[in-house]
Formats: C-alpha cells, structure tokens, sequence
C-alpha cells in the first residue's frame, strides 16, 4: 500500500489511534455507537441486499461499506457530541464526516440514528465555532501539533486548511435532518451562531485579499502546501464568489476561486435559507438567500469558459483576473459532482459539455488502464483512479444500467479487501491508497442505495429555479 499525505500529518502530529482510543474510553459510558446496527439501518441494510440478488459481489461490498462507518468511526465523546473519524486517520474532517452520514438519513425515521446525525452535527457546530477556518479536527483538546503549520492550530485542531465546501458540508448537514426527520430542535443558538459565522466568513473572503485575516504556510516535508504570496494565496479579483484556500483533496488551489465548491457554496446557503425560514428565523434566511444568489451569479459569469471544440464549460478554478484552470478531481465537490451537489440537472447541457470534458484525456487527471478509467487526483500517484469518481460518476446519470456498471467496477477493483479504497492504480487494483477510507465506502453506498432505487439527493438542497 502507498501511504498518502494526510498519513504523514497523522504521525506528525503524533496522535497515535493509542491516545485516540484512550479518549474514546473515557468516552465509553456514554458510548452510542457500537457494532450493533439500530433497527433502521439493519432493515435497509437487508432490504437492498435482497434487491442485489443477482449481484452478490455488489452486495456484499455494500453491507460491508454501508456498516463501516456506524461500527468503527463513530464514537460518542462527553457532552453528547458525536466523532466521526475518517477511517485509518483518527480525525474528523467536516467534509467527510457529513459524506460517511449521508446513507444513513434514509433511515433517519429511527431515532437512534436520527440522534446519532444530531449529535455529529453538534459537533460539527462546536468545532465550526472553535475555528470556522479549519478543516478538521481532534476529539479531545491538546498541545500536540506538528510544529510545521503556521499559525500554529488551536488545541482542538488537527488541520487548518480553509476549504469552502467544508463549512458548506455543515449546512448540509443541518438541512438534511430537518428534511429526514422534519425536526428543527438542532436550529439552536449554538447552530444559529455558527451559521452566522459561515454567513460572516464567506462575506469577508469575497474580498479576501482585502478583509482575510487567513493565512497558511507549512515547513518541512510538504512545504508545498504553503500559500503564494507569503501564505495568503495568488491574486483574485472581486467575482461575487467566496475564495478558498485548498481543495477538497486538501491540496492548495492554483486560483482562488474553486469552481465547484463556489457552486456548493451556493445550494448550501439555499437550503440554509429554506431552513431558517422554517425555524422562525427571517433574518438569517433572508441574508443566506441574498448571499446564495451572489455567489451564483459570480459562478455564473466568471466560472464558465471556453475550451476550444467543446464549446462552453465550467472551469475547476478561476482567479477572476483571466486565468483560469481547466481539470477536475475524484474529491466532491468536483465538477464531475454538479448535479449530486444540487446545482444543476444531468441534462443540463453546461454540465454535459463540462462532464464529457471531465470523462475525456483532455482532462489531465482523468486516467485509463487495464482494470478501469476514471479521475484521480494530484493527491495520490500519478495515473490512480479514484473510486469516489466512479461512484460519482454513477450518481450524475439517470440511467440505472449505467449507475450499475459503476457499482460492479468498484466492487472488482478492491483487490479482494472487501473495502472501498481512496484510490488504486488502474493497471494493477492491488496497489492502493487508504486501508480504511470511509468516505469512499459511504458514497459506494449512496451508489448502490441508488441502483435499488433509494436516493439521499430528496434530502439535500437544490437551487432554486430560475
């Protein structure tokens, strides 16, 4: 196996899943989670497995990728908040951590799980008002850090790279309970503040080279992660999109403006809006709908460009001074996941000139080999195709063969570990990034709930009509 770059942060650090484990002892008597699968997910567990009969590797990857996360990456921490690691790396990033729940809020109808989703989103919320610029974080408070970030983190924060669609992730979050369960018990002050806070910093980093206070440089063996312009980033103009610092592989943008997170971005303060309308908050929803309309309009006009014979598309990023870049990444929100993100249609013919560009070699991270084609990412190896990509790929057609297709390939390339990788050489599945990835396994899942005719995107917020 070939370790990646956030394994290297892990024992940087130094918090070996020894201290993680200490801290989730002490955790245990208010342990929630365990092995034992609540009612709810059990009979939709069970449900799709006898609708993939006739699929019995698809099957049995999907039991073993849908349960993976309920029974090793959650864990109930003091003061009812809920931790959610992101598989081999015993941190929870705000991204991944709302990724690995989306599956179960089709079972959201049992409390046990509903309360499980309110009790990460607690948490989230708590770590969103510890440090809205960081992208992931520790269970327990400490000293330890890596000594080669600066500014140095917070005792909370395992890594502050600032990535729009995290924060975007827990909007999400907060719209998807509330359309689960149709409870809003969790819009409370401390959620309310928090939105207010992603409102405030999306505002400010409109304007980032004039209102930020970010910056981020790193020393040492991935120096590289270090912003331009002595870590504040390269140079934007105004757009009406909101900058960000990295992307969601947690490598740094070349532009400001990441295309695809920007359109996140937007949906997010959409349903934000829809849903502070429904707690009895005007104010807020009013502000989250104006700011939502801002941003896509700046997607809108400075987002798309062209690319000689295939006309019109949407770049991965542009720094509203002209430059653009023309890519995309296995890591949502990508341009590949438009239509899951809730931006646009399938068939909306800007995203299907972007999508066969993205599905094409014109696309620099999009790979072929023996075994699969897909998208990678500057993050991993170069030529490794990412099984996120393929799920997406799946879950941005209406055609259910296709979709099916997709879920076959990544259950023959798992190289027989019966788990969902973060990426794998094409040529040859055995060589692999990430024993444990709980992302990759939960949008499998999304992918298979698909196949069988369930879907989370009801759940999730959409633009409105225009």
């Amino acid at each position: 196996m070939r370790s990646d770059r956030r394994t290297f942060i892990a024992a940087a650090v130094g918090m070996a899943s020894t201290v993680m484990a200490r801290g989730w002892a002490d955790a245990a008597p208010d342990a929630a989670a365990s092995a034992e699968l609540p009612a709810g997910l059990r009979q939709l567990c069970t449900d799709v497995e006898r609708d993939l009969a006739g699929e019995p590797a698809v099957a049995g990857l999907f039991r073993s990728a849908f349960t993976y996360t309920w029974k090793n990456a959650m864990h109930r921490l003091p003061g009812g908040y809920e931790f959610v690691d992101t598989g081999d790396i015993p941190a929870m990033w705000l991204r991944d951590s709302t990724a690995q729940l989306r599956p179960y809020l089709l079972a959201a109808k049992d409390p046990v799980v509903a309360d499980a989703v309110r009790a990460t989103l607690r948490n989230q919320v708590r770590y969103v008002l510890t440090d809205p610029y960081a992208n992931a974080f520790k269970a327990i408070p400490d000293s330890k850090n890596s000594g080669t970030d600066y500014p140095v983190p917070g005792p909370l924060v395992w890594e502050r790279k600032y990535e729009v669609d995290s924060l975007a992730s827990v909007l999400q979050l907060g719209y998807a309970l509330w359309r689960a369960t149709g409870r809003v018990d969790h819009v409370d002050s401390d959620f309310r503040a928090a939105c207010e806070a992603i409102v405030h910093l999306w505002t400010v980093e409109q304007g980032h080279p004039w209102f930020s206070p970010y910056v981020f440089r790193r020393t040492g063996m991935y120096s590289s992660d270090t912003l331009p312009n002595g870590g504040r980033g390269s140079a934007i103009g105004p757009t009406g999109m909101t900058w960000s610092a990295f992307r969601p592989s947690d490598d740094p943008c070349k532009y400001g403006y990441l295309v695809p997170g920007n359109a996140m971005a937007s949906v997010s303060l959409a349903g934000l809006a829809e849903l502070a309308a429904a707690a009895g908050l005007p104010g807020l929803s009013a502000r989250a709908a104006a700011q939502s309309a801002v941003i896509a309009a700046g997607v809108r006009s400075f987002g798309v460009v062209e690319s000689g014979s295939a006309g019109s598309v949407y770049a991965y990023e542009v720094d509203g001074l002209g430059h653009h870049l023309l890519m995309d990444d296995a890591n949502s929100p990508s341009l590949l996941a438009l239509p899951y993100l809730g931006w646009c249609s399938p068939t909306d013919p800007m995203y299907t000139r972007t999508r066969s560009f993205v599905l094409s070699t014109a696309n620099p991270y999009f790979f072929r080999g023996k075994e699969a084609a897909g998208v990678g990412s500057p993050h991993t190896p170069p030529g490794n195709i990412w099984p996120l990509s393929l799920a997406m790929q799946g879950l941005t057609t209406a055609r259910t063969d296709d979709q099916l297709t997709m879920a076959r390939l990544i259950a023959h390339t798992t190289a027989n570990t019966n788990a969902v990788h973060e990426s794998f050489d094409p040529n040859d599945p055995s060589h692999f990034t990430r024993t444990e990835f709980g992302w990759g396994d939960a949008l499998f899942s999304e992918l298979v709930l698909a196949v069988t005719g369930r879907h989370t995107a009801p759940l999730f917020p959409s633009m409105p009509k225009i």
